[in-house]
């Protein structure tokens, strides 16, 4: 498959992942001591959703377009629409933020973020987008072995996994990774997206992911029942470390999503492995 996130920027799964990930990060800067983020496939950092890939899709208007509409935002997803509206200048714009915008907005002068992308024309836009940042880094490489490779080193660790899953082995690269990192940081954060399709390959991944951590929360956002695996039904971010404090934020935004983005038998399903 030939992944390209401007297809697909401001989708449900974006609304998800990114509202979650801005929980996980307030949480996380709420505490003293410096941050050290990495991002395994960061991407262009920031999308035109008036573009050309973006409308053909047309998921983002069935996704942040709805938000956006809306006289009254749910409160957990008030800071993604606020960090929205900002990168257009606090109006209407068709310009969405990637999580590079939206870690490097979220952290303080003392943390440091990482980004890692490896596609060429992603990384110059990357590249750019971190630069005013002085914290910030923009590494053209593999994520997985720069994850652990860092992890442990500046501080608390985090780890968002992000991958466009082109690779036949990226679930078995996310298990390894999250291996690597805790055995360099025992108390780091991870947090994982990838897509849901078939149920045997999401139970799949975490029944391997039992063997590294007993301390996995995952949240599945089905947009509808898991019958057709030719398409991608839903999606999941899978936790570990995450604070408790973030639990309740984590299943505001699932829930919300299914029930009000999702078919007929949509569902969102909260667990922890």
């Amino acid at each position: 498959m030939n992944y390209r996130h401007a297809f697909h920027a401001g989708n449900f799964a974006d609304l998800q992942k990114h509202a979650i990930l801005l929980a996980l990060l307030a949480a996380l800067t709420a505490k003293d001591g410096p941050l050290s983020v990495i991002d395994t496939h960061a991407g262009a950092g920031a999308y035109d959703l008036g573009g050309e890939m973006a409308l053909r899709s047309g998921e983002a208007a069935a996704g942040i377009g709805r938000l956006l509409a809306m006289k009254n935002v749910p409160a957990v997803l008030a800071p993604l629409v606020a960090a929205v509206k900002a990168l257009n200048g606090g109006g209407d714009g068709s310009l969405y933020p990637g999580s590079p915008l939206l870690i490097a907005g979220g952290l303080r002068r003392t943390d440091r973020y990482t980004a890692c992308e490896l596609r060429p024309d992603e990384f110059d836009s990357l590249r750019r987008t971190v630069k005013p940042y002085a914290f910030a880094e923009a590494i053209k490489g593999d994520g997985y072995a720069t994850a652990a490779a860092l992890a442990g080193k500046g501080g608390r660790t985090f780890v968002l996994i992000d991958p466009p899953f082109e690779r036949s082995d990226d679930y078995a690269q996310i298990v390894a990774t999250t291996k690597a990192v805790l055995a360099k940081d025992r108390h780091a954060v991870i947090a994982a997206w990838m897509p849901l399709k078939d149920l045997e390959t999401f139970d799949a991944f975490m029944r391997a992911m039992e063997t590294v951590t007993n301390d996995a929360l995952a949240a599945e956002l089905r947009l509808r029942p898991l019958t057709d695996p030719m398409k991608m039904n839903g999606c999941a971010m899978v936790m570990v470390g995450a604070p408790k404090s973030t639990e309740a934020a984590i299943t505001e935004a699932t829930t919300w999503l299914a029930g009000n983005l999702g078919d007929v038998g949509a569902k969102a399903r909260i667990w922890r492995a």
